[in-house]
């Protein structure tokens, strides 16, 4: 699993920012090995304040690429991204990894 981490890492170093998709499970599992991470909550305002997970960021999916740059200055730092369903932590990995963030995952859903 680093192996392939590695491997994914430096490709992506090479063209971009790379995403992984990533289960809660083993999300949990690396983020217990780790100092030092950011997790963001990609669902709207309301359903943010509705509850999710501990620790998290709101920065709404349709902000993502206006916020990010400011909000995380920090392109190599560890990204966990979440939603509702999966769709929009999508969308907001993709745009993470086209702003030059070098390693999000995408924890899909809390459903």
């Amino acid at each position: 699993m680093k192996l392939l981490f590695l491997m994914i890492f430096l490709f992506g170093c090479s063209y971009g920012g790379v995403y992984i998709e990533e289960t809660v499970q083993s999300a949990e599992q690396l983020m217990s090995e780790m100092d030092d991470f950011i997790l963001i909550d990609v669902r709207t305002p309301a359903e943010f304040q509705g509850g999710g997970i501990d620790g998290a960021i709101s920065i709404p999916h349709n902000e993502i690429l206006d916020r990010a740059e400011l909000e995380l200055p920090d392109k190599d730092i560890v990204i966990f991204v979440y939603c509702q369903t999966g769709r929009r932590s999508a969308i907001a990995a993709k745009d993470l990894s086209a702003l030059g963030f070098l390693r999000v995952y995408d924890l899909g859903g809390l459903e």
